[in-house]
């Protein structure tokens, strides 16, 4: 495969350049980017001193050289001013207008277009930490999109996914919150999301013929927010 095959991201505009690259090598960063490592090996910084990006994880690079990774989500925020205005660019919706959804249209979570940005083969066991080392290797077609919400937004306590999931923070701050039952009143968990982060393990539970379950779960914005999610679908074996 040639060395940094560049996707452009559909999602990308005015307010966000998005992009996934594929097998990175002395791949120069300038600007202030959000590296998200969406692989099980870890990614490598031309630097002095060891530097990594581990598997599931991110950072924020600037002024920089990727010297290796086998392939990098990159999201560098272009302009903050007036960042909310991201939901007018192409293809952005309220959720509540998706037509598989029944999520309320008079509550502000808006949705970018999804992108397949491509193939990636992990264990999903290892992923969700069932596991210590990776040994069981599966396909996946990630498809990534954007959110948006502004502060104070519940975005829907939710348990039904047929994929693995992880979510990067990429403006503002916010939260990813468990539940014991349908309700808020039974959070037990709060992980924070703050710019350039991402939520290494998925809420998950890997089981047998690519079956996966969930807590009751949701994301709650803090600050006006954007975040992407990141789906692993599993590719059905033939």
């Amino acid at each position: 495969m040639t060395t940094n095959q560049v996707k452009v991201i559909n999602f990308s505009g005015a307010y966000i350049d998005a992009k996934y690259v594929e097998n990175v090598e002395n791949y120069p960063i300038q600007n202030r980017t959000i590296a998200v490592n969406p692989e099980k090996n870890d990614a490598y910084l031309k630097k002095a001193n060891v530097s990594i990006i581990p598997a599931f994880s991110s950072t924020i690079l600037k002024d920089t050289t990727i010297e290796k990774a086998k392939s990098l989500l990159l999201l560098e925020v272009v302009e903050t001013n007036n960042i909310g205005n991201i939901v007018f660019e192409p293809g952005w919706d309220l959720f509540g207008n998706f037509p598989d959804s029944d999520f309320p249209k008079n509550v502000q979570l808006w949705k970018s277009p999804q992108d397949e940005a491509g193939i990636i083969e992990v264990d999903p066991y290892f992923m969700a930490r069932q596991s210590s080392a990776p040994s069981h290797q599966e396909k996946f077609c990630v498809k990534v999109n954007l959110w948006y919400a502004p502060s104070r937004t519940d975005c829907a306590i939710h348990n039904q996914h047929d994929f693995l999931e992880i979510h990067t923070q990429v403006f503002g701050q916010g939260r990813m919150q468990k539940f014991k039952v349908k309700s808020f009143e039974s959070l037990y968990e709060d992980l924070l999301m703050t710019e350039g982060y991402t939520q290494i393990v998925p809420f998950c539970q890997v089981h047998e013929n690519q079956q996966y379950t969930y807590p009751w779960h949701q994301y709650y914005s803090d600050t006006d927010c954007i975040w992407m999610a990141i789906e692993y679908h599993p590719q059905k074996k033939g």
